[in-house]
């Protein structure tokens, strides 16, 4: 092979730094369909990329030290490379049966996120940290410079950190996906490798992640269950989101590796047998009409959107979903569609502080499992959405929470009790209870009293709500945007209901 001149130390800092960090952005992403994306997950997430580089470091000048030559260093970012490339493929099969597991003993998102990011991520980030003090070492002519040289240095590797950064998260991610992300990082690290090494042999190595690059991204997803196929797949920006189809024709929309299911239509149906059906219910527990305004916070894939405009055709819904591909999704494979439906691209709160209009019903449902974003949950939230209300308007929250645990529903039911006189609560599932709050009054009497007078279908599920509305649990802690422990709250909830004591 002819040989090249050798790749400069300070593109090779570059491209490791770049590397780095784009790995620490895309390792984030690929715990989330796990373990949610809390400030516990980013945690987790930086804290051991932070411990691994300090290793890496510390590993690296020693062997620097030992044997100070190009071609040790080009051995090292050859490893670096190929061990972040494997990461989507180990991912996959690992994060499965480590999240199978720690079901297994409720172990909340804490462990798990810990977990994986140290067994999927910390390995290739130290062997990447040993480059910056072994190139450090090549550089420095002499004791004189070394100044000069590692900062010069470290602003390169500073400077290829941004760009991974930004690149990863506003480029890569979003336009091929998390685990071509990792790929591609590894790609660069494995090419500048073998530029610098010369041998023939190991173009093997940048040949095959090239392949591993074009291969069509669901050969590296998880199985569905059996009788249901996948009928379309996306990585979003915020998400990776597929639809899968039962036997029955029955659609889920299910979003991060299938651990929640945010929208199902049902062939022949508006109804779903589940939490999206009660949202047509519990205001009438505070209203005696059907609302005439609805706003949807978490609109996914509509669900209930569809619902409303079927039963209720005069009512205007605001479907507010931040991923706009799951509104495309919605149109595309859920019939999503109504009289009077009008879709909008926007995180809910922000969606609600600029809009002008006034709702009879606001309903929250925008959880990415297992955690509601915290800033949805707190009396700031609850104070703007009573202004966004008309009189008698209601707030339902769908508090989503581990099977038979109450602490979440109990501070979610204290934070509206500290701005709507009336709360109550209606336990349809498991493990979704809905949560109303009005400025009015609301009872089961006067659902049941209002029940005859809904759509037929609705009826017998408006007599079985009644039966279950009562007023809200007592003994939570008011949230607010300065304290909102939402993760914290869950992650103990998971732990404690496991030890007996839910």
């Amino acid at each position: 092979m002819r040989r090249l001149p050798a790749p400069p130390l300070s593109l090779i800092v570059f491209v490791v730094g770049t590397s780095i960090l784009g790995a620490e952005i895309a390792a984030a992403r690929l715990l989330a369909p796990y373990f949610g994306a809390s400030t516990i997950v980013w945690a987790n997430t930086i804290g051991i990329v932070l411990v691994a580089l300090s290793i890496g470091y510390w590993y690296g000048g020693r062997l620097a030290d030992r044997n100070p030559t190009r071609e040790g260093l080009y051995r090292i970012v050859l490893l670096s490379g190929l061990l972040l490339a494997a990461v989507p493929f180990v991912a996959d099969p690992f994060l499965g049966v480590a999240v199978k597991a720690l079901d297994s003993i409720s172990a909340g998102a804490f462990v798990g996120s810990l977990l994986g990011v140290t067994v999927l991520v910390a390995t290739p980030v130290l062997v990447s940290g040993a480059v910056a003090p072994y190139a450090l070492r090549l550089a420095v002519p002499d004791v004189g410079q070394a100044g000069t040289v590692s900062g010069r240095l470290y602003a390169i590797s500073t400077v290829g950190s941004l760009l991974g950064t930004f690149t990863s998260a506003l480029l890569f991610i979003p336009l091929i996906g998390t685990r071509r992300t990792f790929i591609l990082f590894g790609l660069a690290l494995v090419l500048i490798a073998v530029w610098g090494l010369a041998k023939r042999t190991l173009l093997v190595a940048p040949a095959m992640l090239a392949v591993l690059l074009a291969l069509p991204v669901g050969t590296v997803k998880g199985e569905t269950d059996p009788g249901e196929r996948v009928i379309f797949e996306a990585d979003t920006e915020y998400q990776y989101a597929r639809v899968v189809e039962d036997f029955d024709g029955t659609r889920k929309l299910e979003l991060n590796e299938g651990q929640a299911v945010h929208s199902v239509r049902r062939p022949n149906s508006y109804l779903t047998d589940n939490i999206w059906d009660e949202y047509m219910i519990v205001p009438f527990a505070a209203q005696d009409r059907p609302p005439d305004r609805v706003a949807i916070l978490g609109n996914a894939a509509g669900t209930t959107a569809r619902a409303y405009g079927h039963y209720f055709p005069s009512v205007h819904v605001d479907g507010v979903e931040i991923d706009g591909e799951l509104t495309e999704i919605g149109r595309r494979f859920f019939d999503m569609e109504g009289p009077r439906l009008t879709t909008h691209t926007a995180d809910a709160r922000p969606f609600l502080r600029r809009t002008k209009q006034r709702y009879d019903a606001i309903f929250v449902d925008a959880y990415r499992q297992p955690y509601i974003p915290f800033y949805l949950a707190t009396r700031e939230f609850f104070e703007l959405a009573r202004d966004r209300l008309r009189p008698g308007g209601v707030v339902v929250v769908n508090a989503g929470h581990p099977e038979g645990s109450t602490k979440l529903e109990k501070v979610l039911g204290a934070t509206m009790a500290a701005v709507f006189p009336t709360v109550v609560r209606d336990p349809s599932e498991d493990v979704n209870t809905l949560l109303l709050g009005t400025n009015g009054t609301a009872s089961a009497q006067r659902l049941r009293a209002n029940a005859p007078t809904l759509p037929r279908d609705l009826r017998p599920l408006a007599y079985e709500a009644a039966a279950r509305v009562e007023p809200y649990l007592r003994g939570g802690r008011v949230y607010t945007d300065d304290i909102a422990p939402v993760e914290w709250l869950i992650d103990t909830s998971i732990v404690e209901f496991a030890a007996g004591d839910g």
